[in-house]
């Protein structure tokens, strides 16, 4: 199972529901003011407009009591997603390096862009290959990343195709993971990129990795839990 926290003010949480149940996962809403999470092995925090945004985005957002119980689970190795609003909130959280800013066209933007798959072996991207340009949608008016001057380069896993930054991230970044890769942000919509209705089903390919990634872990404690039982 895999949770979906609601912030006041979000408006992709339903269609992250939505996305992961259409590719077979079992998804369920959790409150921003619950305490704990549900026994899960992924969160997503989606896209939206999350307490208004009246700050930095994400800055009030991040002290939601929720995500303490977010951040405990990335300590125990569990996957967090951070989806447009979601990944702002993960910086600001600290849970990711660097910063969103407003796009320096100082505009909103909102239309399909081409991304390139940088990492194909993190628990987001398995089901890419290196190299692979996908298209999904962005929308947003603050998603200039700024990565600290200490970034990693294996921390990028995806870029804006050349000539499609919709935003003027640094680098042409539109996404990256946490050190130990069981975070990631990224600015684009997967969500809205999993029904060939949507014009592209690209964004599955990035949810679907997800899935993958928590079976497998839910796998591993099972196996886990078999052999504890039988002993030495």
């Amino acid at each position: 199972m895999i949770a979906v926290v609601t912030f006041p003010g979000s408006n992709d949480d339903r269609d992250a529901v939505a996305a992961l149940e259409l590719l077979g996962a079992e998804a369920r809403l959790v409150w921003h003011a619950d305490e704990e999470l549900p026994d899960v092995r992924a969160v997503v925090l989606p896209g939206g407009f999350s307490y208004g945004d009246y700050l930095r985005c994400g800055s009030i957002a991040r002290f939601a009591p929720v995500m303490r119980a977010v951040a405990e689970l990335a300590r125990s190795g569990g996957l967090v997603l951070g989806i447009c609003n979601g990944f702002q909130i993960l910086c600001e959280a600290g849970l990711l390096p660097g910063v969103l800013r407003p796009n320096t066209s100082l505009s909103f933007v909102c239309r399909d862009v081409e991304l390139a798959v940088e990492r194909a072996d993190t628990p987001f991207t398995s089901r890419c290959d290196t190299g692979q340009r996908l298209v999904i949608p962005v929308k947003h008016g603050e998603g200039c990343y700024i990565p600290p001057p200490d970034l990693r380069p294996e921390q990028v896993v995806l870029r804006y195709a050349a000539g499609a930054n919709p935003n003027g991230s640094v680098d042409d970044i539109a996404g990256v993971v946490s050190e130990n890769g069981n975070v990631m942000g990224l600015m684009p919509h997967p969500e809205h990129a999993v029904d060939p209705l949507l014009g592209s089903t690209d964004g599955a390919l990035v949810l679907g990795s997800l899935i993958d990634a928590t079976r497998s872990q839910q796998q591993d404690l099972t196996e886990f839990g078999t052999l504890a039982q039988r002993g030495p």
